[in-house]
This record gives C-alpha cells, structure tokens and sequence, in this order.
C-alpha cells in the first residue's frame, strides 16, 4: 500500500471514532505529537510494524488499511491496496467506546466536569452485543461516592447504554440527571403506575419514592462495571 493510502486510511479511522491524534500516540507509547506528524507531514515515512500492529487491533482492521505487506506468489511481500477501510476487515471485530471526562456522582450528587482523565477502550463487538448494549450509544463514565457500595465503588468505570433509556424504563441501575446532578442510582418503578423510586445499595443513604418520571432525564441502563484491583 502506497504511505499516503495508510496515513489517509489512519487519519479516516481516528475521526472515524471519535479520536484524537494525542489519545493515538499516547496509545501506542509515541509523543503526543507523534501521530499528527505521521498523518500530515509522512514523518516517519510508515509506521512502525508494532505500532501498526496495535493499531490495526485496536480500530479493529487489517494491518494492510494501515501500510502492513501481504505474501506475493514468489515468497516475497508486496504492498496490496486497499480501497476502502471497510473492505479490508479481517481482525476481530473490536468496538471502541469512549471514557468520558466527567463522573456520575453515587453520593449526594454533582457533576464533576473537572475529572481529566479520558479516552476510549476496545471491547470485543460480540462480547458487548451479548450484554445488550447497543455499540453506538456507549458510553463509560466513572463513579464518584460510596452510595451505590457494595455494588459500585468510589472510581469504578461503569458502561452506560445511552439507548436503554425511559423509553424502556425497568428496575435496575441506571445514570440520570435530576437538579442538574449526574447520578448513578438504582431505579424501581412503583405499585403506582408511572411513578418510579430512586434508592441506593447503601442503607446509609435516603431513597426517593414515589418519584414523577418527568422530574429526571434518564441518561442510559448501566450493563458493566470495571474497578482497579490492589
């Protein structure tokens, strides 16, 4: 594949998924500048062959979208065009899902815009499907407070299913917006029809019943939880 075909196709897969050519860098070990001067000025001329690895499974694609080399009949590689990223999709399927810069608060409430750290992870697109979720409409915020322990921690990442909303309202826990807070809280609808209840794992917290749907946007169903270990 000619460089500029590669530099063309990274640069269409990083907008592709809502990245930046920071967060790419940074994701293959590289200077935040690194992958911006790939794409716009062919520094280097190709891509390192464990940097083009990575970043083939990553975005989920065949190393040639990204100037990889194919078998030609004599034993030899050649470079093999390809002309649309589409085409060429062999690796496993990955989806990635951005981490947004903000955390839904398990206490009291709040809205932390000032939490910096941010990105994506890849998951497996079957894995996430077999969840429920709808790859489009993720989303992975963190957790801020103890009001929904032991379920949910303090720094816990959760994976929010931005489709699964009140549109399809059931009991189980959920991201909302009420008095202009992010909270993560378990959700239950009431023997009164069209009312819900608002309540944390945590006894220590209070509940909210018999709660008028309409005063809370209902943000996504949570489907997965991750916590740092140790």
């Amino acid at each position: 594949m000619d460089a500029v075909d590669a530099r063309a196709n990274l640069d269409r897969l990083i907008r592709q998924h809502g990245e930046t050519y920071g967060a790419i860098s940074r994701l293959i070990g590289r200077n935040a500048a690194y992958i911006q001067q790939f794409v716009k000025r062919g520094t280097p001329r190709k891509l390192d062959e464990a940097d083009r690895k990575l970043l083939a499974r990553y975005f989920g694609v065949d190393e040639r979208v990204l100037g990889g080399l194919v078998p030609a009949r004599g034993g030899a590689s050649e470079p093999r065009v390809a002309p649309r990223v589409r085409d060429t999709l062999s690796a496993p399927e990955l989806c990635v899902v951005p981490r947004l810069a903000l955390g839904a608060s398990a206490g009291p409430g709040g809205l932390d815009e000032n939490e910096s750290a941010a990105g994506a992870l890849a998951f497996d697109a079957r894995w996430l499907r077999a969840l429920g979720g709808r790859p489009d409409m993720l989303s992975i915020i963190r957790v801020a407070g103890e009001s929904m322990a032991p379920t949910l921690n303090d720094g816990d990442d959760i994976m929010v299913d931005r489709s699964d909303g009140a549109g399809r309202l059931r009991d189980g826990i959920y991201v909302l917006r009420r008095d202009d807070a992010l909270l993560v809280k378990r959700l239950a609808l009431t023997p009164r029809r069209g009312r819900i209840s608002i309540r944390s794992d945590n006894a220590l917290y209070p509940a909210f019943e018999d709660i008028d749907p309409a005063e809370v946007v209902i943000v996504g169903r949570v489907i997965w939880a991750g916590r740092r270990v140790g």
